[in-house]
């Protein structure tokens, strides 16, 4: 540390992490990030006048050169995945290559190396003639966002810690391993399944058979994808053989799909609760219920909310037993263990969100923290807000109120009715919802903005304002969602 220039803001830990990569890029590549005394960096003639494999520090001290640690800065941090029998914790480090100096591999740790851009080292290695590993090349698809190396430099200077840290998660996806990193939409759902980093759960989006997210939970996706629904419906099945189940969402009127859940369950379905009543989620309750029954197994009440009178006809429902706020659906079992006996069971807990639709609701599965959203949040899109049954204010009110309950019981997981599951073992379910709501809120200051510079505008004229990052074949449905905002905002007028 002696022999370097440092920053001020420079912590020991990352001025030993610069040093390190002084000496690599010295030792591996004949690149020196020292300088005179003047301010001039080191040569090619003062490189060629020193031994690659020999200690760095005294021969820079024999030549007056101080250690440009200065200009070494953490780019990102990497954490080698839970699967892997050695894991690292590694910083990806950037400078500016100093003028003059020729890179030349040491032919030990390095070979052929090659100036490159990154989109062009991206392109390279899609065509499979460019081998990188998982953390060069999402690295590098982060570099090659910055247009200018001044930019790179300037983002990383804005305080000492990397522009992202990632432990990434690994999966099977057609067959074969895949990684993901904490953004990515199959992340949190790996981390309920495979907490300690298993390959062993499949991503693949298929209608076939059931997936285990816990021991007592199952998803079953109905095959109805598309650009509402996504990769389709996620009915799910809460309970085990010694319970019984509850179908959450048994989905649209189809019978093959109504069949695989009625048998995932056994045919012991004991309850089925509809998150609300929109074509995709509840037409399947009355079919399922009659199966069950033809089956001679007890008749399965249908339970939910009842349709508003704001409520498309498509979407009309009457449940056979109205849900109350907190009201608790509990699949109990009883046992032994030796010479003790034990009840247990599954219970969720029933919380009204009425937003997307006047009669959304979501449940919270008490003994494991996990949070059944429906469609109020989703993972990979925002869901629509459709004036007059669905309400922007009352969509706002609900995320705050499950955002306290997942704080009250701990819930860590959201399992949304389209898309993987989300969340983590920290504060990540926190976190969607958090984002969730930032992102309503920012578009919402644009419906505000577009109002106020086209006060006389129409709907059509501030949706093009509004959602012009959203693709046109998209408006229509967008639209939907910009009436509430400007509902909400009139709302909310003096």
């Amino acid at each position: 540390h002696a022999l370097c220039q440092r920053r001020a803001t420079q912590t020991a830990l990352h001025l030993t992490q610069a040093v390190a990569a002084i000496r690599e890029s010295f030792e591996e590549l004949g690149i020196l990030l020292a300088r005179h005394a003047d301010g001039r960096w080191a040569s090619q003639d003062d490189i060629d006048t020193m031994n690659r494999q020999q200690p760095l520090a005294a021969q820079c001290h024999s030549r007056d050169l101080t250690l440009a640690a200065s200009d070494v800065y953490v780019l990102a941090r990497w954490i080698t995945d839970r699967d892997l029998p050695k894991r690292f914790d590694v910083p990806f480090l950037v400078a500016r290559a100093p003028v003059g100096q020729n890179p030349v591999a040491d032919e030990s740790e390095q070979f052929e190396p090659v100036w490159v851009r990154p989109a062009d080292a991206l392109a390279r290695h899609q065509a499979g003639t460019f081998f990188m590993i998982f953390p060069t090349i999402r690295t590098l698809e982060r570099l090659q966002t910055f247009a200018t190396v001044d930019a790179v430099l300037r983002a990383c200077a804005v305080d000492e810690e990397p522009l992202f840290t990632s432990c990434p998660r690994a999966a099977l996806l057609a067959g074969r391993e895949a990684r993901f990193m904490e953004h990515e939409l199959p992340f949190g759902e790996l981390a309920l399944v495979c907490p300690d980093g298993q390959i062993v759960h499949a991503l693949d989006w298929q209608s076939d058979h059931p997936v285990a997210l816990l021991n007592n939970v199952l998803r079953l996706t109905a095959p109805n994808p598309g650009a509402m629904t996504g990769p389709g419906t996620n009915s799910y099945l809460v309970g085990e053989p010694d319970t019984g189940y509850i179908a959450i969402d048994p989905g649209p009127a189809d019978a093959d799909h109504l069949e695989r859940l009625y048998r995932a369950a056994g045919g012991d379905i004991r309850m089925i609760v509809c998150t609300h009543s929109h074509p995709d989620h509840s037409p399947g309750a009355q079919p399922l219920q009659t199966m069950c029954q033809a089956a001679d197994h007890p008749r399965p009440p249908i339970l939910g909310l009842p349709s508003a009178a704001t409520a498309r006809a498509a979407s009309a429902f009457t449940p056979d037993k109205v849900l109350h706020n907190n009201e608790l659906l509990a699949l109990i079992k009883q046992g032994l263990e030796g010479n003790l006996a034990y009840i247990s069971g599954h219970t969720l807990q029933v919380i009204p969100t009425p937003g997307h639709a006047a009669n959304h609701l979501c449940l919270v599965l008490l003994q494991d923290g996990l949070l059944f959203s429906g469609d109020h949040i989703l993972n990979g899109s925002t869901t629509v807000v459709d004036p007059p049954d669905g309400d922007m204010n009352d969509y706002l009110t609900s995320l705050d109120l499950l955002r306290a309950l997942c704080v009250e019981h701990d819930v860590h997981f959201i399992l949304p009715a389209h898309g993987y599951a989300m969340g983590g073992p920290g504060e990540e379910a926190l976190a969607v919802i958090d984002q969730l709501k930032a992102h309503r809120l920012a578009r919402e200051a644009k419906v505000q903005a577009a109002m106020q510079a086209m006060p006389q505008g129409t709907l059509d004229d501030w949706l093009a304002l509004v959602y012009e990052d959203v693709p046109t074949r998209l408006w229509p449905v967008a639209k939907r969602s910009l009436m509430a905002h400007v509902a909400r905002l009139e709302s909310l007028q003096p």
